[in-house]
């Protein structure tokens, strides 16, 4: 059998050295993560929304999609997928892959209420997120029936139901939501006892109180304003510690006999647990760009929204605070979901 050794051509130390760098680079190459190969994002990117379309979450999504297209240049597709106070959205986040391909449009409801509300979530709300960036503070509103309830202000929307114990009942967008808790808050606060009744959502549970169903509801202000306008309903007092700009004639609930009550809700971007650094800056930088741009800004102003910029590290903060009010929240009104 002939030498194999001379069948090979010679290579000189030079070719010999060149091979094995472009075998190390190629090595290399291959063992970085997937986003590293091309600069993020080379395809279009999935928010989650826990809620359905036509909810405040989606109004303030779709505000902000062709702003946060064209700073990050992809697409922005909302997947919907409403159920169990936006647990189900949050699942699917929570064990997608960190590429930055998955992202959630998240809640103080998904992120603050639920881990406290439920017994048992498939997922940790802490640890099996990356909180990314805050988009807006939503007020709640206590609007009325007037055929239902006649009354023009908190003090006296108080005094008539206490008067009437039992004989009231009050909507909200679902059990163990925000509405649901923040009325069971005020409630508590007041003194009174109503009865609630949860609805799917929040068009069905504004449906009730403008069909008379039921008397009253905590409800996003920007899921009121077309009922309010068409003179459908009465708003009596906002959750938040400052009137919003939008109706300002409508005065806190604080500033109206609960001193120091507020209620506020927000929406914000999350990613799944490990999501690289660079990307959760990169989409909180576009975010800001959304919110700072002056006709986005006016028309989530006018719709009912504080825009919210902060770091990621702040909303960070701004998450793990709310996460313990609302376990204080729960546990005073006694709320809970098997």
């Amino acid at each position: 059998m002939p030498n194999s050794s001379r069948l090979l051509p010679r290579l000189s130390f030079r070719s010999v050295a060149r091979v094995a760098a472009l075998c190390a680079a190629v090595a290399g190459t291959a063992s970085l993560p997937a986003h590293a190969q091309g600069e993020w994002p080379t395809q279009p990117v999935t928010i989650l929304m826990g809620f359905t379309a036509g909810s405040g979450v989606d109004i303030v999504g779709r505000t902000l999609q062709e702003s946060l297209q064209k700073s990050l240049k992809t697409t922005i597709v909302y997947d919907y997928r409403p159920g169990a106070g936006g647990n189900v959205a949050s699942e699917v986040v929570a064990h997608a892959k960190p590429d930055g391909y998955t992202l959630l449009l998240g809640t103080a409801a998904t992120h603050g209420i639920n881990p406290a509300l439920y017994k048992a979530l498939p997922f940790d709300a802490d640890a099996d997120f990356t909180p990314i960036a805050p988009l807006v503070e939503v007020s709640n509103v206590l609007t009325v029936n007037p055929a239902v309830l006649d009354v023009k202000s908190v003090k006296e929307f108080i005094e008539k139901v206490k008067a009437n114990p039992g004989k009231y009942n009050f909507a909200s967008t679902g059990n163990g939501t925000g509405t649901h808790l923040a009325f069971a808050e005020f409630n508590a606060r007041a003194g009174l006892d109503m009865v609630h009744v949860p609805y799917k959502g929040g068009p069905d549970a504004l449906q009730a109180v403008v069909k008379g169903e039921v008397c009253c509801i905590f409800n996003q202000v920007q899921s009121v304003l077309p009922q309010f306008r068409a003179g459908k309903v009465r708003l009596l007092g906002v959750t938040t510690r400052q009137r919003v700009q939008v109706i300002a004639d409508v005065p806190t609930i604080a500033e109206s006999g609960l001193p120091g009550f507020n209620s506020t809700i927000w929406f914000g971007l999350f990613g799944p647990r490990g999501l690289d650094p660079k990307i959760a800056r990169k989409v909180n930088d576009a975010v800001r760009v959304a919110l700072e741009t002056p006709a986005i800004r006016q028309k989530l102003i006018d719709a009912g929204n504080t825009p919210r910029v902060e770091t990621v590290e702040q909303f960070k903060a701004t998450v793990k605070a709310d996460r313990q009010k609302w376990a204080g929240v729960v546990k005073t009104v006694g709320a809970s979901i098997d």
